[in-house]
This record gives C-alpha cells, sequence and structure tokens, in this order.
C-alpha cells in the first residue's frame, strides 16, 4: 500500500504535535502528580528524567522507527520484519482496542466536569458524592461519553492530515498556554488554615521537586523505578501500536532523530508542569494529606473542593483546567483509535471509513458496558496486584499491567537479539542525520531494558510482591 495511500503527515512539525499530543493525556495528568507525590517528589522526577532518556528513549526510537520502515500499522509491520514476532502485533493492536471504550468513558467524565466549570455549577462538583453519583447514574455517563467519543471518531474519520495533524496544530498550542497559565497561578496562592497555619504554592512546589530520602529503603528505591518506568508507558504512548502508527506516517526524508527528540522534551515537560499545576494547589488547600488521592479521585474529588477553596476564581480556573485536560484526553484518544483503524486499513485493505465505522461500532458497544460497570453490571473482582476493580479496572489492567509489558520485552527481544539493533538505526540514519545516543540505545535494548521490563511484568501481575 502506497504511502499517499495510506496518509502521511505534512511534514515534522505534524508528526511532533501529534505523537506529543497522544503522549500527553490523561496519564500526565492525574497519574504522573500522584506518583511524584507518593514517592518522594524530586526523587521520582529525577528516576523518571533519567528512564525517559534513557529507557523511553529506546523504546520510542524502536517503535517510531518500525513504523517508517514498514509503513504498516502494529498489526503487520512485525510480520514483515520477522514472521516468528507477528503476535507482538497481535498483542500491540489488542492493547488499543481495550484501551479505546474506557478512555472514552473516562472523557466523557471529562466533558461532565468541564460543562459543570463553564456553566457555572463548578463548586457543586467539590459536594461530598458528586463524583460518585454522577457514574453510578445509569444515563448521564453514556450522554457524555458520546459527546466525547463522537469528537474523537470524526478527527479520525478525516484522515492523517486533515483530522489528526490539524486538530493537533490547533489543540497542542492551547493545551500548552493553558498548562503554563495554570501553572503560574498554582504558584501565586495562599491558605490559612482555622488553627493560622498558612501554606502557600510554592511550598507546595518545594515538596514537588525537591528529593526527600526520609525512611527510603532499597525496595522504596525500586517501587520507585518501577513506578516511574510504569509511567513512561502512559507518559510516551510506547508498547500500544500508536507510535508504530504515527511512524509509518512520517515521510523518508524526515529527520527522525530531532523529532524524536522533541517528543521527549515535549512531554517530559508537560508530564513536569502537570505537577507544578496540581501539587502546589492540593497543598495549599489540602495539606500533604490531600496529595495521597490518586487517579480519578484526584481529578475528580479533590481538585473540584481545591477550585471551591480558591472562592470566585475557582470557577475560572476549574474551567480552564478540564478544558485542558478535555484537551490532551481527546488528542491520546484519537491516537489510540489510530493504532486500530490503521491496523484494520492495513490487514482487511479496507478504506479509512469502512475501518472506523467498524472499530467505532465495537467501541461504541464496549462504552456503555462501561459506563454501566458502575450501576447495572457493577461487580467487585479481586485483581492480582489486590486491587479491587469493576469493568474499567480489568480493561485497564489486561491491557496496561500485562500486554504492554509483554509487547515490549518482545520488542527488545526481536531487535536486540534476533534482527540486531542495526535495523533500527539504519532507519533512523537514512535520510542523513546523526543517531544520538546510539550506544545507550544498544545497551539498553539488548540488556538493561528486558531485565527491568521483566521485573516490572512480575511485579504487575502480583508473582513479584517483594518491590
Amino acid at each position: 500500500m502506497s504511502e499517499k495511500k495510506r496518509g502521511s503527515f505534512s511534514g515534522s512539525l505534524g508528526f511532533v504535535l501529534a505523537a506529543s499530543g497522544s503522549a500527553v493525556g490523561l496519564g500526565n495528568l492525574w497519574r504522573f502528580p500522584y506518583l511524584a507525590a507518593k514517592d518522594g517528589g524530586g526523587l521520582f522526577l529525577v528516576i523518571y528524567i533519567i528512564l525517559a532518556l534513557t529507557f523511553g528513549f529506546t523504546l520510542l526510537t524502536t517503535e517510531v522507527a518500525i513504523g517508517r520502515k514498514t509503513k504498516q500499522s502494529p498489526l503487520t509491520a512485525y510480520n514483515q520484519l520477522h514472521k516468528g514476532f507477528n503476535f507482538v502485533g497481535v498483542l500491540q493492536c489488542l492493547v488499543p482496542f481495550l484501551i479505546l471504550p474506557y478512555y472514552c468513558a473516562i472523557g466523557g467524565w471529562v466533558v461532565k466536569y468541564f460543562w459543570a466549570f463553564l456553566t457555572g455549577h463548578g463548586m457543586q462538583s467539590a459536594e461530598d458524592g458528586y463524583f460518585t453519583g454522577f457514574i453510578t447514574a445509569q444515563v448521564e455517563p453514556i450522554i457524555t461519553f458520546l459527546i466525547f467519543f463522537v469528537a474523537v471518531c470524526f478527527i479520525v474519520f478525516l484522515g492523517v492530515d486533515k483530522g489528526i495533524e490539524s486538530s493537533s496544530k490547533i489543540i497542542m498550542p492551547a493545551l500548552i498556554i493553558l498548562v503554563l497559565g495554570i501553572s503560574v497561578f498554582s504558584l501565586t496562592i495562599s491558605h490559612t488554615d482555622a488553627d493560622g497555619t498558612v501554606r502557600t504554592g510554592l511550598q507546595g512546589l518545594a515538596v514537588y521537586v525537591i528529593p526527600s530520602f526520609k525512611g527510603l529503603t532499597v525496595k522504596g528505591f525500586f517501587t520507585v523505578l518501577m513506578d516511574a518506568m510504569g509511567q513512561l508507558f502512559f507518559s510516551l504512548s510506547i508498547a500500544m501500536g500508536i507510535m508504530i502508527a504515527y511512524g509509518s506516517y512520517v515521510k523518508d526524508d524526515a529527520n527522525l532523530m530531532k523529532s524524536i527528540n522533541q517528543i521527549e522534551i515535549f512531554d517530559t515537560g508537560v508530564a513536569f508542569l502537570a505537577g507544578v499545576m496540581i501539587i502546589p494547589a492540593v497543598y495549599t488547600f489540602m495539606g500533604s494529606e490531600g496529595m495521597a488521592a490518586s487517579g480519578p479521585s484526584l481529578m475528580f474529588v479533590s481538585l473540584p473542593k481545591v477550585f471551591k477553596a480558591m472562592g470566585f476564581m475557582g470557577n475560572i480556573i476549574g474551567c480552564l483546567f478540564f478544558a485542558m485536560v478535555l484537551f490532551a484526553a481527546l488528542t491520546s484518544a484519537v491516537s489510540v483509535l489510530e493504532a486500530v483503524v490503521s491496523s484494520l486499513m492495513d490487514f482487511f485493505k479496507w478504506s479509512r471509513q469502512k475501518s472506523c465505522y467498524i472499530e467505532g461500532f465495537i467501541a461504541l458497544i464496549g462504552g456503555i458496558i462501561v459506563c454501566l460497570g458502575y450501576n447495572k453490571l457493577y461487580f467487585e473482582l479481586t485483581l492480582p496486584t489486590g486491587a479491587v476493580g469493576q469493568i474499567l479496572d480489568v480493561l485497564d489492567y489486561i491491557s496496561n499491567s500485562l500486554f504492554m509489558p509483554i509487547v515490549a520485552i518482545s520488542e527488545c527481544l526481536m531487535i536486540g537479539w534476533v534482527i540486531k539493533p542495526d535495523i533500527i538505526i539504519n532507519e533512523v540514519t537514512k535520510s542523513g542525520c546523526t543517531f544520538g545516543r546510539e550506544g545507550i540505545y544498544k545497551v539498553m535494548i539488548k540488556f538493561i531494558a528486558p531485565i527491568l521490563l521483566f521485573i516490572l511484568l512480575l511485579k504487575s501481575s502480583g508473582l513479584l510482591t517483594a518491590i
């Protein structure tokens, strides 16, 4: 299938913005700040940055290069490189297939909160039981899911350049402005408790960026290491098929290394700023105890209480915040859908429109089931990690904790030991650009990354409890 028929980005900027848009999603905005607060602030940041420049760089480079070399989506790309690793493509296509329904359901939650703040009812969202009351309702979560889902499908339906690239060029600059603006505001706030205790945004920033080694053990260090590595999957959209799909739309004369470096900088910068936005604000109004919240409870329970405590400005800041979250969720969901749609196009030779309709219908049913998982279809299942989950949590566990590490380990074995790293190095340098960190890449892909990933898989599957 020709590059023209499949579509392509008009230039490096379109690729970088689309890939960065994929990387900057809900994982950055609600998971990164929580992990940083939990894992010693600056200690987590330092480890995360080191891993991003080594481990994350290795997997990101591998997947983008595989995509551009094969001009194929994840489902068919691996078969072109080595028929024995075709199963990796199947798994990597299943990951976004499983993620899309529940990610769009969460996107619907963001729509709900954005609309609440936009219409001046944001303070009501700070009331106890508001979030639980919303997600356990039978109709409203499905309506907000549909609004978000239709927007995602529309962008992918338009294609690579007119849909994904064009929307990214509008949404990503807006997201950057909002992130910077809210970050600056978070640093200027202060709050006085009833007992006279004063906390400021700058004190919250110190909690975030200054490493804390208090009570740190070897086990604690490995916990931080595994948390940071797990976060990189979310932050860089690796092992999801997304970067292979996007890489397949990159032209052969593009400077791949420059683009990858820009994606790294963009993603790590936004992840850091997400912490600057959230941690100082939560610390100022709720103290250290308030930062213990994770996942949905951080964004949909704790932060509305923070916005309420801000008074009049809280409704404005809350509206801007959830607009930013909506932008981030939208660009990420688009990339998740595109990974599946491109796979259907390449494997079955279907048109983009037909692929979008079929995957859209399946994801539509899946998303409604996820929404009903908090009421009509509610159940509790204890996962291997010990956590108790519902439909959304089960899909998240299978895709993120099992399939993604297996995919990443297989990639390392295939490139590092079977077809050798030179196939990636030659693809990156074929346009005349140099391969920065080539030595690090070879060591990581062959030795360090597979070992770390295997430990992560054992931990996430519940087989390794010592870490």
